[in-house]
């Protein structure tokens, strides 16, 4: 079972749902990057469950602790362990889940795949594995804002079918955390607040999308064939828990216009520097980042474990029913944010690694 992801900048998560602890062992951070506690816990405050009404009530701190890898508040550039102890599980409240498959769950592919399972709350499948993610984004986001001033910045930009009508160039984060469901647009903010009540009142949950761009990302990042720097971002998106779209630029709406009219005009840049007219290319052209900002939408499914009464069966195959208890978030668009702005800053922070060292060998003069 891989648990690991990046190259140059790479992660390894660890820790169950409902175990003693998830975290994360981070390789490849430069040295003499100032980074304490401190610069992690904003990233997992936005991320922890029971912040607000719309999400579960699992009452968890998400308290960070740096085992290694620093010292005198800066990285030594050796791994660097972050773990969260988890103070608030109750594996009892999945004891129904034991021998009874959650519809549209990972507990019988699961069990299929190798033939065990940790049935209480999920295993790996649950979101709480995202914390490690997001711990290790949060050094990234260090990093990339100190050396190239890259910034990364999701929203819910829909919820089940309420969008919302938000400027992509200008939404900054005190507009995103102004709501519980960070949707910069308070009208549709409020309207998606009472759709996520009434779904969860109903036993019922609710998916959506997230929108995310990263601004003053420098061109050059990624490569053209497998690595594509969108490939790779994708990959992390996807790779997160109920994710089921991702689009990059125009997605799939590029589909519907011509060459002429999708085609990004060159212009000259006040730097000197080639820019676009247009953006149809999500800020990546042939895998390689071209200096634009990037822009990606990531779908994500209904929460999967409800409370209403579903049919199921169990590890025998007899046909039963099953209602969840538990805490569950009706609409994991709220805490996805974070988790989503980590990914990206990951993959980001994996490629401007790699590009420095591509740029070790000058052309000659």
């Amino acid at each position: 079972m891989s648990s690991s992801t990046g190259r140059l900048f790479r992660l390894s998560t660890f820790g169950e749902s409902h175990g003693g602890a998830v975290g994360v062992v981070l390789d490849g951070c430069p040295p003499r990057l100032a980074l304490t506690e401190a610069d992690i816990q904003p990233d997992l405050d936005r991320r922890r469950p029971g912040q607000s009404r719309l999400v579960t009530q699992r009452d968890e701190a998400d308290q960070v602790q740096i085992l290694s890898g620093t010292f005198e508040g800066r990285t030594l550039g050796t791994p660097i362990a972050m773990v969260v102890h988890n103070k608030d599980a109750r594996p009892g409240a999945y004891a129904d889940f034991a021998d009874r498959f959650r519809p549209s769950h990972a507990d019988y592919t699961t069990e299929a795949k190798y033939g065990i399972r940790n049935w209480q709350g999920g295993g790996r499948a649950s979101a709480r594995e995202t914390i490690g993610r997001v711990a290790a984004g949060a050094v990234a986001r260090k990093l990339l804002a100190e050396v190239a001033g890259i910034e990364v910045l999701a929203w819910v930009s829909q919820v089940h079918n309420i969008e919302a009508t938000v400027d992509a160039e200008v939404v900054g984060l005190d507009a995103v955390e102004a709501t519980p469901t960070r949707c910069p647009d308070p009208v549709a903010a409020e309207a998606m607040v009472s759709a996520i009540e009434a779904a969860r009142s109903n036993g019922d949950s609710l998916g959506g999308v997230v929108t995310c761009v990263a601004r003053s990302v420098p061109t050059g990042l990624g490569a053209p064939v497998f690595d594509k720097l969108e490939a790779e971002l994708a990959a992390a998106m996807m790779s997160l828990p109920a994710t089921k779209g991702f689009e990059i630029g125009s997605g799939f709406g590029g589909t519907r216009m011509t060459g002429l009219e999708h085609n990004d005009a060159f212009v000259a840049g006040s730097d000197g520097q080639p820019r676009t007219r247009t953006n149809h290319s999500g800020g990546i052209q042939g895998g390689i980042s071209n200096g634009e900002t990037i822009t990606l939408r990531i779908g994500f499914k209904p929460t999967a474990t409800i409370t209403s009464e579903q049919d199921t069966v169990d590890r025998d195959g007899n046909e039963v029913t099953l209602a969840a208890r538990g805490r569950h978030d009706p609409c994991v668009l709220p805490r996805a944010v974070p988790m989503v702005e980590a990914g990206v800053l990951n993959v980001l922070a994996d490629h401007w690694l790699l590009q420095q060292a591509t740029d070790v060998l000058k052309p000659l003069e």
